[in-house]
């Protein structure tokens, strides 16, 4: 069973604490964009084997991917075995959330395969205890998070546009992130509101500020600067995602998306996608 895994970005990204459990409350819209890997499964008599055609990701139970099938395992005992294979396009530790989408898209497929019935606030329950950003992989398209990012709204519309992702090779530790941006974390900032975007309450995406890039753009610079050059191609907005290393920008015609990542392609990856 051929199996879709696509990708996100975050626009707009505030981190509003840390958790007793180590993990961080965050106020975010995730919009998933129809670039994104390609998952295979099919039945076996029992177990959970993993194939790829890179050899930069695990395939024994560390896998994001064993990790659902265990999980979904516990609540089916009789369950199944299934042969995953990942066909990987999404960059690894880009903030795309490739291996969440992954293990979204292994969940679906084993509900289906064998026909569980699982609705999918069911599937979001499950993928919870796989990865923090699985639950939103599960329905995709624009949605708002909160909590840990599971705690998902479906949002009635998404930002149009084209969107140009810029992959620099830097490689930005999320834990790092974290702990630099704890520091910097003003509670009585007020919290700008990311549904009004979408409610036409505002018209500029300036609302739209990622936290991160308080600390990011500052110890590496060159993230700030592919942000400033996509703005001064015309990107009509243009942001880190997540904690990194992508920075995107919203383009709001293909030909321009495109202009620019003709600029970009020569020293960077490059992808240009499109909101689902």
């Amino acid at each position: 069973m051929e199996c879709p895994s696509t990708s996100k970005v975050n626009i707009g990204l505030k981190v509003l604490n840390q958790r007793n459990d180590g993990y961080h409350n965050i106020y975010t819209v995730f919009q998933e964009l129809d670039f994104g890997d390609s998952i295979t499964i099919e039945k076996t008599d029992s177990g959970c084997t993993i194939k790829s055609n890179v050899d930069w990701i695990p395939i024994d139970e560390s896998n994001i991917c064993h990790k659902a099938y265990s999980t979904i395992k516990i609540k089916y005992p009789g369950l199944g075995g299934v042969e995953i294979h990942i066909e990987k396009n999404v960059p690894i530790g880009s903030g795309l959330g490739g291996g969440s989408a992954n293990a979204a898209a292994v969940l679906k497929g084993i509900n289906e395969l064998y026909g569980l019935g699982l609705s999918n606030s069911e599937l979001e329950n499950i993928g919870a205890s796989a990865g923090a950003d699985v639950p939103f992989f599960i329905r995709g398209r624009t949605q708002l998070g909160e909590g840990i990012g599971d705690k998902l709204t479906l949002l009635p519309s998404h930002i149009q546009g084209a969107y140009l992702l810029v992959i620099p090779d830097v490689s930005i530790s999320t834990p790092w992130a974290y702990s630099e941006l704890i520091n910097k974390l003003n509670s009585e900032e007020l919290m700008p509101n990311f549904i009004g975007f979408f409610s036409g309450d505002y018209a500029s995406l300036e609302i739209f500020e990622n936290d991160f890039e308080r600390i990011v753009i500052p110890a590496y610079p060159e993230i700030g600067a592919i942000k400033q050059k996509l703005l001064e191609l015309g990107a009509r907005f243009a942001s880190l995602s997540g904690s990194g290393s992508t920075v995107y920008g919203i383009f709001d015609e293909d030909a321009s998306a495109k202009e620019a990542e003709l600029f970009f392609r020569p020293t960077h990856q490059t992808i240009l996608a499109n909101p689902t």
